[in-house]
């Protein structure tokens, strides 16, 4: 089975990752039918060895009045990973918000995820919070694990009532990824080895980097949505010294990433046309990728039309 084969570099040292959120995909609509048709087009040009979706895959929330709802959400998540079951790619994911609001609960998606042929994802501890917490590690040439990939279930809505908005990564997956950490680098000799961490809502964080720090890419939100608790993360990632770069979705007209204290900070390119989105920001998809023996990565966009976008307009903080 493909689950119990390792990720590796490439012989040229390289492994790449494409990365697509907020699919919203709902029944094979008109709309889901061109987010297949760029997912296809991304794939195909560029050839990725990993494809990691970040959540919102489907949308289970409510719609307006006079539309129809995702009323089979098996059938839609199945639907969506298509393009990358055909193409046998190995491919990662972590739930978002609106992927289990109604009709569908994460243990029984995730349950229906494990049954594919080329996924890669893991169900987590059932311990901690959240499902879908888990690592991937890349091997190098020498059969060694060269780099990691963190996966976080970010939740969905504030479990607490007099706290408006989205929910938090938790204390307990937060213990859980610092003694994963503490596990990768005590079997390469102590010394922290290169990981990415990806999760669906981003951390305040994000809003700290676009307000004091010089960026490169475009923030058209009125305000980065994330949780009103800082849960501490970015701290946790700062002190066991591994994260690299994280990647987020969910603000669908966000693509901006930048370096807050030596991690780069990554939006993801909104892939679905089944939600909201800019008059002239096309939908696309984010490329990552990674060099054996490098704690550095390159990262570009893949938009709809084609264009590829290698360097993103600058933004300078205000403050």
């Amino acid at each position: 089975m493909l689950k119990q084969q390792p990720l590796t570099f490439r012989e040229d040292r390289t492994f790449t990752i494409t990365q697509f959120t907020d699919l919203h995909w709902i029944d094979g609509r008109t709309e889901d039918q061109q987010t297949l048709r760029l997912m296809e087009e991304v794939l195909d040009a560029e050839q990725p060895d990993l494809v990691v979706f970040t959540g919102d895959i489907i949308y289970t929330g409510p719609v307006a009045d006079g539309e129809h709802h995702c009323e089979e959400p098996l059938q839609a998540f199945r639907d969506a990973m298509q393009a990358v079951e055909d193409r046998k790619i190995p491919w990662a994911v972590v739930f978002g918000n609106h992927d289990t609001e109604s009709l569908i609960t994460r243990d029984e998606l995730m349950s229906s995820v494990l049954t594919y042929p080329y996924t890669l994802t893991q169900p987590g501890p059932e311990n901690i919070s959240g499902v879908g917490n888990y690592t991937l590690s890349l091997q190098g040439s020498d059969g060694q694990t060269k780099a990691n990939l963190i996966f976080l279930d970010s939740g969905a809505y504030s479990p607490v009532p007099h706290i408006e908005g989205y929910d938090w990564i938790r204390s307990d997956q937060i213990n859980w990824y610092k003694e994963e950490s503490r596990k990768l680098q005590a079997s390469a000799s102590g010394q922290p080895i290169p990981a990415l961490a990806f999760f669906h809502i981003p951390i305040p964080e994000y809003q700290q980097l676009w307000d004091t720090t010089t960026c490169y890419g475009n923030m058209f939100e009125a305000s980065i949505s994330s949780p009103r608790v800082n849960s501490g993360l970015f701290t946790a990632m700062l002190e066991m010294g591994d994260v690299i770069g994280t990647f987020v979705g969910h603000d669908h007209v966000n693509d901006y990433w930048g370096d807050l204290h030596g991690i780069r900070l990554c939006f993801g390119r909104a892939t679905g046309y089944n939600t909201y989105g800019k008059e002239g920001f096309h939908r696309g998809a984010r490329m990552i990728r990674l060099r054996e023996g490098e704690r550095a990565f390159e990262t570009w966009l893949r938009l709809a039309d084609g264009t590829v976008i290698h360097n993103q307009p600058e933004h300078a903080p205000t403050l």
